[in-house]
C-alpha cells in the first residue's frame, strides 16, 4: 500500500488547466504542461490498495491500478511504466481521452472523491517517454504467419502491436491518408496532440508492423484479395455510419455531420490547410448531441471564432449525484463540464429539432426546436414550446449506428451481423468467416477508447490462437462479457 493514511491526509487534486482566454487561441492541449508531476506522488498515495480493487472491474483493460499507484507514490517510474504497459498498449491515449470508469468504481469514491487514477496513469507514461523507457519490443523470432488489420484506430493498433510482438508479420490498412483513425481525425488536438500518436507509430514500425494508408478494403482492394494474401484478417474498421437527422431543411448548406467538420480542423493542424473548408468563424453555431463528440465540436467552434455556440441535447440534464439505478461501482450518467464547456457557449436540454430554415441561397439560418418530455416511457413534444435560434453552422453529433457497409467490406467478406447491426463474432472474436476476426466498434458498436484497446488485445489473442493453436497473449475481455461499466 502506498501510504496507509494517504486517503485521510491528502485531498483530490487534478491537472491544472491553462486559462480559457489563452487556450482558445490555439489547439494545444488544455492542461498546463508539467503541472501534474509535482502533485502526482501524493495523489497516488490516496489509493487504499483495496483487498478487492473494484477499479480493476471498472477498467475493461483490467489495469493493475493499485500496483502502479504504489510505484508512482514511491516515484519508481520505471516499475510503474512496466506495470502500466502490462495491460495497456497506449496509456497516453487513455490517460487523456478515457472517461475513467475506473474512478467511478474506486472504493474511496463511495464517500470521498475518488483517486485521480487517470492523472496518475498519464503522468507515468509521460515520464516513461521523457526518460526514454518506452522502447520497441521486436519479437525474437518470426512465426511465418501474416495478418492484415483493417483500421488504425485504437482497436486496430492494439491488435497489430500484440500480434507483431507475438512474431507474426502484420500490415495495417487505413483508408485515410494518415494512421490513427478517430484518434487522428476525430479527436481535436486540444484533447490530445497528435505527436502522441506519431511516436507510437514509430515504435510500432521499429517493432516490424507495416502501415498502408490510403487503401480502403472493399473499394481499393477487394476482400478476397486480402484473404488470399494473409493468413488471418482483423476487421477494426470502427462504427463510422453516423446517425442522421431527417427533418425538413436537412439539405440546406451549412449542416454537417460532426465527422465532416472535425477532421478538417485537424487537417489544419497537420498543415494540409491554412483555414478549414468548413469553419465556425463569425457564425452562430448549433451542435446537436450532448456527448463527447458534441463537446469536441463546441471546443473547435470556440477556437475558430464562432459568434455563438449552442449545444442541444434531447435527453434531460443529468444529475450531479448518482441515481439510485446507477449505484457504485457502475459508471453513472452525470452532468459533466468538459474543458470545451468551460470555454463558453450554452447547453440546452430536453429539446428536439423540428426543422431548419434557410435563406434564398439555400444556406441554413435558423434552427426550429421544441421542448420534449417523457410520457409513458416515450419522448413527446410539449405543445406551445416551439421557438427558433440562429444557426449558420450546424453539426450533427448524435452518435453512430454501425460499421460502414457502403464500401463493400462487410458484403465482400460475407460477414454476418448481430441484432444491433454490428459484425457478429464468437468468444475468440472470430466471425462466421474462418480466419476473419473483428474488434472494437465494428463488433461492439460505438464505445469508449478503453474498450477498443481491450478488444484489440483480446482479438489478437484469438488470432494468435487461430494461427498457432495456443496463445499466451493477455486478453482482458470476451465479446459476451457484461462488465459493470457497460
Amino acid at each position: 500500500m502506498a501510504d496507509p493514511k494517504g486517503f485521510l491526509t491528502t485531498g483530490r487534486e487534478v491537472a491544472q488547466s491553462r486559462p480559457v482566454e489563452e487556450r482558445v487561441r490555439d489547439f494545444k492541449e488544455v492542461y498546463v504542461p508539467g503541472s501534474l508531476l509535482p502533485i502526482i506522488s501524493k495523489q497516488a498515495s490516496r489509493c487504499m490498495d483495496c483487498g478487492i480493487p473494484f477499479c480493476h472491474n471498472g477498467c475493461p483493460l483490467g489495469n493493475l491500478i493499485p500496483e502502479w499507484n504504489d510505484y508512482a507514490y514511491r516515484e519508481d517510474w520505471q516499475a510503474a511504466g512496466e506495470r502500466l504497459h502490462a495491460t495497456n498498449n497506449f496509456p497516453e491515449f487513455t490517460g487523456r481521452l478515457c472517461p475513467a470508469p475506473c474512478e467511478s468504481a474506486c472504493v474511496l469514491g463511495i464517500n470521498q472523491p475518488a483517486v485521480t487514477i487517470k492523472n496518475v496513469e498519464v503522468s507515468i507514461i509521460d515520464k516513461a517517454w521523457e526518460t526514454g523507457n518506452v522502447l520497441p519490443q521486436a519479437p525474437e523470432r518470426l512465426s511465418g504467419k501474416t495478418v492484415a488489420v483493417i483500421g488504425s484506430g485504437p482497436a486496430g493498433l492494439a491488435a497489430a502491436q500484440q500480434l507483431t510482438r507475438a512474431g507474426h508479420t502484420v500490415a495495417v490498412y487505413e483508408r485515410a491518408d494518415r494512421v490513427g483513425g478517430l484518434l487522428r481525425y476525430g479527436i481535436p488536438e486540444f484533447k490530445m496532440e497528435k505527436r502522441h500518436i506519431n511516436r507510437r507509430i514509430e515504435q510500432m514500425r521499429a517493432e516490424g508492423t507495416k502501415f498502408r494508408t490510403g487503401v480502403e478494403i472493399g473499394r481499393d482492394l477487394p476482400a478476397d484479395a486480402l484473404r488470399r494474401r494473409y493468413d488471418a484478417v482483423v476487421v477494426a474498421a470502427g462504427a463510422t455510419t453516423a446517425r442522421d437527422l431527417p427533418v425538413p431543411g436537412r439539405e440546406l448548406n451549412g449542416i454537417h455531420q460532426a465527422m465532416e467538420y472535425l477532421p478538417l480542423s485537424n487537417k489544419v493542424q497537420e498543415g494540409d490547410y491554412v483555414t478549414p473548408p468548413i469553419t465556425a468563424e463569425g457564425k452562430h453555431v448549433v451542435v446537436i448531441g450532448g456527448g463527447d463528440t458534441g463537446a469536441d465540436c463546441v471546443g473547435t467552434a470556440h477556437r475558430q471564432g464562432a459568434a455563438s455556440v449552442t449545444q442541444l441535447e434531447i435527453m434531460p440534464r443529468p444529475g450531479e449525484e448518482r441515481n439510485a439505478n446507477q449505484p457504485w461501482p457502475t459508471f453513472p450518467m452525470l452532468y459533466k463540464v468538459t474543458s470545451a464547456h468551460e470555454e463558453g457557449g450554452e447547453r440546452v436540454y430536453s429539446v428536439s429539432t423540428t426543422h431548419f430554415e434557410g435563406d434564398e441561397e439555400g444556406n441554413v439560418q435558423w434552427l426550429h426546436l421544441a421542448e420534449v418530455e417523457f410520457k409513458d416511457g416515450k419522448l413527446e413534444q410539449k405543445p406551445g414550446t416551439e421557438r427558433k435560434i440562429p444557426a449558420q453552422l450546424v453539426t450533427l453529433a448524435m452518435g453512430f449506428t454501425g460499421t460502414d457497409q457502403e464500401n463493400g467490406l462487410v458484403s465482400q467478406f460475407g460477414l454476418e451481423l448481430d441484432a444491433r447491426g454490428n459484425i457478429a463474432r464468437d468468444d475468440h472474436y472470430e466471425t462466421n468467416v474462418p480466419g476473419v476476426f473483428v474488434a472494437g466498434d465494428a463488433g461492439r458498436g460505438q464505445s469508449l477508447i478503453v474498450w477498443a484497446i481491450a478488444e484489440g488485445r483480446s482479438a489478437a489473442r484469438g488470432v494468435d490462437r487461430f494461427l498457432t493453436g495456443a496463445s499466451s497473449l493477455h486478453a482482458p475481455i470476451r465479446p459476451t462479457d457484461r462488465s459493470l461499466t457497460v
